[in-house]
C-alpha cells in the first residue's frame, strides 16, 4: 500500500491540474482502501475498477502494458539505471506508440491519426 501512496503522491505532486482524469484499476486491495480512493477524490480524479473476474473490463489497458513491456523493458532491463531513465524511456514509448506504431487494425494508421479520422468523419 505504501508503494502506491508514493506513487500518488509523486503524480500529485508533478500535475496539479488532474480534475476530470479517470484512473483504471483492477480490484486490489490497495485501490479499494479509503486512503487510496479519497486521494483520488481530493484531486477530482474519477475511480475506474474492472469488476471482479472480468478482465475484459481492463483488456485495452493490459494490451498497452503488455506490448510497452515485449517491445521496451524484457530483455532490456540493463538499459534502465535508474527511475529516472525508465521513466524517461515509458513516456518516448506511449509517444511512439500513439503518433508513430502503425497498426494493421486501425488500417495501417498509428491511433492518433485513426483517432482524427473518426473525428473528422
Amino acid at each position: 500500500m505504501n508503494l502506491v501512496m508514493t506513487m500518488l503522491d509523486r503524480a500529485f505532486a508533478k500535475e496539479k491540474a488532474l480534475n476530470n482524469c479517470i484512473f483504471h484499476t483492477d480490484q486490489g486491495s490497495q485501490y479499494q482502501s479509503p486512503a487510496y480512493q479519497r486521494a483520488l477524490r481530493l484531486h477530482g480524479i474519477t475511480q475506474s475498477m474492472s469488476r471482479k473476474g472480468n478482465s475484459l473490463d481492463d483488456g485495452l489497458m493490459e494490451n498497452f502494458f503488455g506490448l510497452l513491456k515485449t517491445e521496451m523493458f524484457y530483455d532490456q532491463e540493463y538499459k534502465y539505471h535508474n527511475l529516472d531513465e525508465l521513466t524517461k524511456a515509458i513516456e518516448e514509448y506511449i509517444e511512439y506508440y500513439n503518433n508513430e506504431r502503425i497498426k494493421s487494425r486501425l488500417k495501417g494508421l498509428t491511433p492518433i491519426e485513426y483517432r482524427n479520422q473518426a473525428l473528422v468523419s
